[in-house]
């Protein structure tokens, strides 16, 4: 009888371990596919009216706007929040932009990759020709 629970025990042990490599294993694969890629068969050129800036806490994370034009209301994802900083850029609600993006899809939904914003005679460039960043992730 000794040896069936140990048995037993060492049963659920091992299909614990096998459940949280699992796990950790997927949400590695998660993390490192999550982020949208620049895809340059999907870039347009629009103008809008920005609706709202959504800056985050960290300096690192990314800042993107709120905006809409004639057909709706989209996100334009820009760069992280030091490099806007950096540069000297500010953005308000009621900014009218022009920009340069790929249009991706994340989840369910679709947001816009800015690789140029025009407001004024301000351009701030995000990305490379290739939609690479132009920004340095070690800020």
């Amino acid at each position: 009888m000794r040896r069936h629970i140990s048995s037993i025990t060492h049963f659920y042990r091992t299909s614990f371990s096998v459940a949280i490599a699992v796990f950790l294993l997927a949400a590695l694969c998660v993390a490192q596919t999550g982020a949208p890629k620049y895809d340059s068969s999907t870039e347009t050129k629009l103008k809008g009216t920005v609706e709202e800036l959504k800056m985050p806490p960290n300096a690192k994370e990314i800042a993107h706007l709120l905006v809409k034009d004639s057909t709706g209301t989209f996100d334009l994802y820009l760069c992280p929040k030091s490099f806007i900083d950096d540069m000297g850029v500010t953005f308000a609600k009621g900014d009218e932009v022009a920009f340069t993006g790929s249009k991706v899809k994340q989840g369910a939904g679709e947001m816009i990759l800015a690789r140029e914003v025009v407001k004024g005679t301000d351009t701030l460039i995000l990305r490379d020709d290739k939609g690479n960043p132009v920004w340095s992730w070690k800020h």
